[in-house]
């Protein structure tokens, strides 16, 4: 379903003042990767309670949730109703319901008018991790992006490359094939060994791990599938993975960071 309105960006005397990135940001210049949907919000209820990530939600920070994006992975996401944008870093896991792509705390819903009608239609980029977070220029091409055909609503981030860096703290994955399929991250190691069972379950050739790491005193359960010599070979079994009910992202590894 595409967007019904969209609104004329003003002209200010603040694109004169636009930082580096946020010029960058507002040139129509290759994305990493790009999804369009419904967004929600989250907020005084989720005070202080430990996220996915580990760390404590503050709904005073420009965070969002996304089902399977790598925790620190930024987005500048963009309204085209009234072409308000804000850039937020993947904290949590969800949203889970009503076929939303992310759930955004309040701090960054309220720009964006999510916090007075509940939700709204989005574009979401990925940007690069040096992009501030917070209010920022929304991009130049948002009626091409909101116009585009081939933006399936909140596909795309799974079926387009996303080169990540792996933290250092990140368990061992292999050196040589350098690509992988993420299919989660659990706080309970039981729930990372089920998923592990259902890929399995799919397709018993498949080699799946769980990697295990500490963020802000908590472990964290990484099911990973592979790895894969080249991107296509990945995709393939992320969509085959797909059909069976199980939704991954496929990774690019950095060599400094295997072993």
């Amino acid at each position: 379903m595409l967007f019904a309105v969209l609104l004329a960006l003003p002209q200010t005397t603040r694109a004169a003042r636009l930082s580096d990135d946020e010029k960058a940001l507002t040139a129509t210049s290759h994305r990493t990767a790009v999804l369009r949907g419904r967004a929600s919000w989250y907020g005084r209820e989720h005070q202080g309670r430990r996220t996915s990530s580990g760390e404590r939600f503050d709904r005073h920070k420009y965070t969002c949730a996304h089902k399977t994006l790598p925790f620190g992975t930024r987005l500048r996401v963009t309204n085209p109703d009234n072409g308000k944008a804000v850039v937020v870093r993947v904290a949590d896991r969800g949203p889970f319901r009503h076929a939303r792509i992310l759930d955004l705390s309040e701090i960054a819903a309220r720009p964006l008018g999510i916090v007075a009608d509940g939700s709204a239609d989005v574009v979401a980029e990925v940007v690069p991790e040096t992009t501030p977070l917070g209010p920022i220029a929304a991009p130049a091409d948002l009626a091409a992006l909101v116009e585009d055909e081939a933006l399936a609503l909140g596909t795309p981030l799974e079926t387009t490359e996303v080169a990540v860096e792996v933290p250092a703290a990140a368990a061992p994955v292999v050196l040589n094939p350098t690509y992988v399929v993420q299919a989660g991250t659990f706080g309970d190691a039981r729930n990372a060994a089920a998923m592990q069972a259902k890929i399995l379950a799919v397709d018993q050739q498949l080699s799946v791990t769980v990697a295990t790491e500490t963020v802000a005193s908590r472990s964290l359960n990484r099911v990973v599938v592979g790895g894969f010599a080249d991107w296509a070979t990945a995709d393939a079994v992320r969509k085959r993975l797909q059909r069976g009910g199980i939704t991954g992202l496929v990774r690019k590894v950095p060599a400094a960071a295997t072993r």
